[in-house]
């Protein structure tokens, strides 16, 4: 399975990219989000100076349909709403990927994070383009479970060497210390941490953010 964050740029026309862009300094964050046949339903919470303004012009603009304020607090409001133009939705729709929510939207442009197959990715991408949605590729990696990462053993070793400060700075528990408390000999003890490290310090390397980033999602697919 791959993990790919992409930010998505909203086209001008659409209403959500209107709004966040007249209102720069506001988040509008989706909960939740069904696509209908020709419409699609969200759940929304705005964040921002004057949320009540904005939610007033979104209740005017002709692409929604429907909208009930949810919950008002200071800065903030959650509302659900029917839109004619829910682009993300459909897109995550024809192309069978779904998109993990929350998802976060600022001055016209949405972070997205999906996981699933490499078709399914590249399917995406082409859905993406097809209601005119331009992105870029912020990173593209395997997603692993966690039990994949280490092995039992490295894992109870890597958590006693924590809670025996043996990475504290300055060390609190020498490596032979370190291999008493857990019994085993100390030349175990250093082969399990030293694999167990270079897991852990590969799979780090593996999440930074490429240098150049690419502007197809197949390319960056095809990388990893």
């Amino acid at each position: 399975m791959a993990h790919a964050t992409l930010s998505v740029t909203l086209p001008e026309h659409v209403w959500i990219a209107e709004l966040s862009r007249d209102n720069p300094q506001a988040t509008f964050r989706v909960l939740a989000g069904v696509p209908g046949e020709n419409t699609g339903f969200a759940l929304v919470r705005i964040t921002a100076d004057d949320p009540e303004s904005v939610v007033e012009s979104m209740a005017t603009h002709d692409q929604i349909t429907e909208i009930t304020p949810a919950q008002l607090s200071d800065g903030e409001v959650t509302v659900h709403f029917e839109t004619t133009a829910p682009l993300l939705l459909f897109s995550s729709q024809e192309s069978g990927m779904p998109i993990e929510l929350p998802v976060d939207i600022r001055n016209g442009e949405a972070e997205i994070d999906v996981t699933g197959s490499r078709e399914r990715l590249s399917e995406l991408a082409d859905q993406l383009n097809a209601f005119g949605l331009q992105y870029r590729v912020e990173h593209v990696r395997e997603r692993l479970h966690e039990s994949q990462l280490l092995s039992e053993r490295q894992k109870e070793i890597i958590l006693a060497a924590v809670e025996e400060g043996y990475y504290d700075t300055p060390r609190c528990c020498t490596l032979t210390e370190l291999a008493d408390r857990l019994d085993i000999a100390k030349s175990t003890c250093s082969e399990t941490l030293h694999r167990a490290e270079e897991t852990i310090v590969k799979r780090f390397v593996e999440e930074l953010p490429p240098a150049e980033e690419g502007t197809r999602l197949e390319a960056a697919l095809s990388e990893t």
